[in-house]
């Protein structure tokens, strides 16, 4: 994370801060695509492609302000939010029978999935299944409960 650190300093971006082993970082840019620019010197430094997913501090809010669960009741291990890399139509996942992955649960919000998993999602089928829903492709990654309100204290 401190090479990735360095590289998104090298674009000029200021405040560069990263959060756990997993691509979260935070920072302040004036550019109007900083996710391609990110793309670029990422494979341009490191050699492989990844997609980057790039959030506004307010957008982060707005996602978390929309959470349609108590988060405030639930394990935030065990709450996801899944980042779309673009807006998907209301009723995109209609095809998707939630009793097939109960107990877990979801709700689609624009460029988000809300997802609860109360036994915890390594087993299980949802994430897999919403991927697959989701053509023509489109990038997603998800974090937990904890990683969104500790990305948004660091963007404020």
């Amino acid at each position: 994370m401190a090479e990735l650190r360095g590289v998104m300093a090298g674009l000029g971006w200021t405040g560069v801060r990263t959060y756990l082993q997993s691509g979260n970082a935070v920072f302040t840019t004036g550019d109007e695509d900083p996710g391609g620019r990110l793309e670029r010197a990422v494979a341009g430094h490191f050699g492989f492609d990844v997609r980057c997913l790039v959030r506004t501090a307010g957008e982060l809010h707005a996602v978390a302000a929309a959470c349609p669960y108590p988060a405030a009741e639930l394990d935030p291990a065990k709450l996801v939010v899944l980042f779309l890399e673009e807006e998907l139509a209301e009723g995109h996942f209609d095809a998707l029978d939630p009793s097939r992955f109960a107990p877990d649960t979801f709700h689609h919000a624009g460029s988000a999935v809300y997802c609860y998993f109360p036994d915890g999602m390594g087993r299980s089928k949802l994430p897999a299944a919403l991927e697959a829903a989701v053509t023509p492709k489109v990038t997603m990654t998800g974090r937990n409960w904890r990683t969104v309100q500790r990305l948004i204290e660091l963007a404020s």
